[in-house]
């Protein structure tokens, strides 16, 4: 599989999906990257804007994804710097639906929500990107735009089938699900 970018293929390498190795080892430069050049940077707002981390989709992805920066940043790295606190690095989840994990039961969305914020996750809901930059995400919640400076944005919100499934229906004449 690979992710779905709902349109926007362009967005694809401001914010690398999670689906290979490849995928899973590009995403880890560019977070070990985010505090390494944080930590150079003497502008308190580029600083800001280097340790927060948009994760775009809230299924079990973008919610482990999510918590494991959390983790990361917060235990693992601790020690890592002398000007900067990994500790105080922001991790923002962006979910276009009403709640993270959707396809589970609301009990378990709520539980696993609790989880994140206790990790210091910020869980937006009912918030769909309009567009991702190479410093920057915009979403709309509701009728109102809103911008997050980050140079680290992390792709988890769909996926594209895998093609054989269009070359198994060209060659049956089945009819592929929308899903």
């Amino acid at each position: 599989t690979r992710p779905n970018y709902f349109g926007h293929p362009h967005w694809e390498g401001l914010a690398p999906g999670l689906k290979t190795l490849e995928d899973a080892t590009e995403i880890r430069r560019r977070i070990l990257l985010a505090f390494e050049t944080a930590e150079r940077e003497a502008d308190p707002r580029q600083v800001a804007a280097r340790l927060t981390f948009v994760v775009i989709g809230g299924g079990p992805t973008g919610a482990e994804l999510a918590g494991a920066i959390a983790e990361l940043a917060r235990d693992t790295l601790t020690q890592n710097f002398r000007a900067i606190n990994p500790a105080n690095t922001r991790i923002v989840l962006l979910e276009g639906t009403d709640r993270i994990l959707p396809t589970y039961h609301p009990k378990l969305s709520r539980k696993a929500a609790a989880s994140l914020h206790r990790l210091g996750v910020e869980v937006r809901t009912n918030a769909v990107v309009t567009d991702i930059q190479p410093t920057s995400v915009t979403f709309l919640v509701g009728e109102q735009n809103e911008q997050l400076s980050s140079y680290t944005v992390l792709w988890a919100a769909g996926v594209r089938p895998s093609p054989l499934g269009h070359l198994l229906a060209r060659q049956t004449g089945v009819a592929l699900d929308s899903n």
